[in-house]
């Protein structure tokens, strides 16, 4: 069953671009592509195996980015360039800007969110994660990235609630095995 439940939506997904496209011009992307998502979650939970729940994954992140404006969109395409460029400056400001375009955009709040975090600044991408959350609080990216952040600032116990969220969302989350482990480990230190 949970084959067939993925099966049907990697057949079906490809449709999502074009009913993405023809979204309202006012700002209503987001609740224009949550019947696709609650589709794709489902899928992401239902994948047997990695390879499945990695195609589900990218279509997710895929309709994250599609819920921005076509500008905005490019912003983030660009930043995220910058981010792996390691131009961290330049990154931010690209974010910035898509943030000010598509203010509802998760992804946008949580590729900022990365952007403070290559900086240094904690404060500032905790702030953004929170945002990403409540635009979309099953995105799983955005609890990975608070998950590091508060293992970095010491706390494994909210680390760990942070990524058990997360894999609660996305079962086949890449390395979170490892990291789950890590984490209880740390957790279970501090207790003692």
């Amino acid at each position: 069953m949970r084959a067939v439940l993925v099966l049907l939506v990697l057949l079906t997904a490809p449709g999502l671009a074009p009913a993405q496209q023809q979204r309202p011009a006012g700002g209503r992307g987001a609740e224009a592509a949550r019947p696709d998502l609650d589709t794709l979650f489902e899928a992401l939970k239902a994948a047997p195996d990695e390879a499945s729940a990695a195609m589900v994954e990218s279509r997710i992140r895929a309709a994250w980015v599609a819920q921005a404006s076509p500008a905005a969109v490019l912003l983030l395409r660009r930043g995220a360039r910058n981010l792996a460029a390691r131009t961290n400056d330049e990154a931010l400001e690209d974010f910035d800007a898509a943030i000010i375009l598509s203010p509802t955009s998760a992804e946008a709040w949580h590729q900022r969110a990365q952007a403070y975090a290559a900086l240094g600044d904690a404060t500032a991408a905790a702030r953004d994660l929170q945002e990403a959350l409540r635009l979309e609080p099953r995105h799983f990216g955005a609890l990975m990235t608070l998950s590091i952040l508060q293992e970095d600032r010491g706390d494994a116990r909210a680390a760990l609630r942070s990524l058990e969220a997360a894999i609660s969302l996305y079962p086949r989350l890449p390395g979170s095995e490892q990291r789950l482990r890590e984490l209880r480990r740390k957790a279970e230190g501090d207790a003692t």
